[in-house]
């Protein structure tokens, strides 16, 4: 797994962590989805008929994409107490990696028909630079978080 998995991996985690915290994070979540938006437009440019457009495929594959990741992780979390972990039988070792798999295969076909609706939307290197800029938002978000810990 390189840094670049790692990275919205962690976010995942610390979000489902503050999330099961406090129901005032719901309140973070949405702030962040409104820096996300923010730091999207600006790093895009996009033009109006793009926005029109992007805007709403943007929302509907970062909804069903949480919506995965969340599932996913909470079979996960779940199953990972060291006491549940420690009496896993193999079989159900076997059953949480289908899982998990499964939930990574959906994530994967999920992300290559965002990419192709986009493409219907705007050039290959936008899409390219909207990668890239969830990876900087990302990588911004994970600092940030870190400082505030210190």
């Amino acid at each position: 797994m390189n840094i670049k998995q790692i990275i919205p991996f962690l976010l995942l985690l610390t979000s489902f962590n503050f999330y099961g915290q406090d129901a005032g994070m719901k309140d973070k979540k949405e702030q962040i989805k409104t820096l996300k938006v923010a730091f999207l437009t600006t790093e895009l440019d996009l033009t109006t008929r793009e926005a029109e457009k992007f805007w709403p495929i943007y929302n509907t594959f970062d909804d069903k994409q949480f919506e995965i990741r969340h599932q996913k992780m909470r079979a996960f979390k779940s199953r990972m107490s060291d006491s549940a972990f420690n009496n896993m039988t193999e079989k159900e070792a076997n059953a949480l990696l289908t899982q998990m798999d499964s939930a990574d295969e959906e994530l994967y076909l999920l992300r290559k028909k965002f990419t192709k609706n986009l493409r219907e939307v705007m050039s290959a290197k936008k899409i390219i630079k909207l990668k890239k800029s969830e990876e900087d938002f990302n990588r911004k978000l994970l600092h940030q978080y870190r400082a505030s810990k210190k």
